[in-house]
């Protein structure tokens, strides 16, 4: 249960607590139950049972896939106001995780219990419409990156991931294994990708860092 505090933050935050009748906000107030995660915490391991969903207030979780030879992939991030599908998918279906959830940012969370939450989809169309539009949302993302794993060139996708994170922020601190893992691919790959760019003047290359020196360089580079 959350105390009458903690709901009039959270009810800020998630937007379909701003429109739940007073019947729907009093069972979220009595089922739900407060949760603050660290950053590097795994929430989900693949094969894992799942006996909540988190809806984040606060922080990132990182969703990803691991093959059988290490290398990583991301699937998807989440974070405030929003969940993860896959989650909801396997409390729907009453099947273990089948991918990593990671904290990557220190999150708070509202926890919802499995047979709370497979409830509400039965019974609340509010509740029932928030995870279908969280399944839609989720189903695009992952469809553009199948789409980029199985048809654009890696060095399109590296050069693409500097220049999205370099807006942001410039250098980057990021690695080679990083870039790898966020790309699915291996690090001796990124790391020649790398010199390349490095060669040709678009960026620099440091020790976890990467800073983009030509911006309209490496946009070429993303769309060749």
């Amino acid at each position: 249960m959350i105390d009458n505090a903690q709901f009039n933050r959270i009810a800020l935050l998630l937007p379909i607590l701003q429109q739940a009748d007073a019947a729907f906000a009093r069972e979220f107030q009595q089922a739900a139950f407060f949760a603050r995660i660290p950053a590097g915490h795994d929430v989900f391991l693949e094969g894992d049972r799942v006996e909540s969903i988190a809806l984040l207030i606060s922080g990132v979780v990182r969703v990803y896939k691991i093959g059988e030879t290490g290398r990583e992939i991301t699937l998807y991030r989440f974070g405030n106001g929003s969940s993860c599908i896959l989650t909801a998918n396997a409390i729907l279906s009453q099947k273990t995780f089948p991918a990593v959830a990671t904290v990557e940012q220190d999150a708070e969370a509202v926890m919802i219990p499995a047979d709370v939450f497979r409830d509400w989809v039965k019974r609340h169309d509010l509740w029932r419409e928030f995870i279908f539009d969280l399944l839609s949302q989720r189903l695009f993302t992952v469809m553009a990156i199948i789409d980029e794993v199985a048809f654009r060139r890696m060095d399109r996708r590296v050069a693409s991931l500097l220049l999205s994170q370099a807006r942001k922020q410039n250098p980057l601190r990021i690695t080679h294994q990083e870039i790898a893992s966020e790309l699915g691919s291996s690090r001796e790959v990124i790391s020649r990708l790398l010199e390349d760019f490095v060669s040709d003047g678009s960026i620099r290359s440091g020790r976890g860092t990467v800073e983009v020196l030509d911006f309209e360089l490496l946009e070429s580079r993303s769309l060749m």
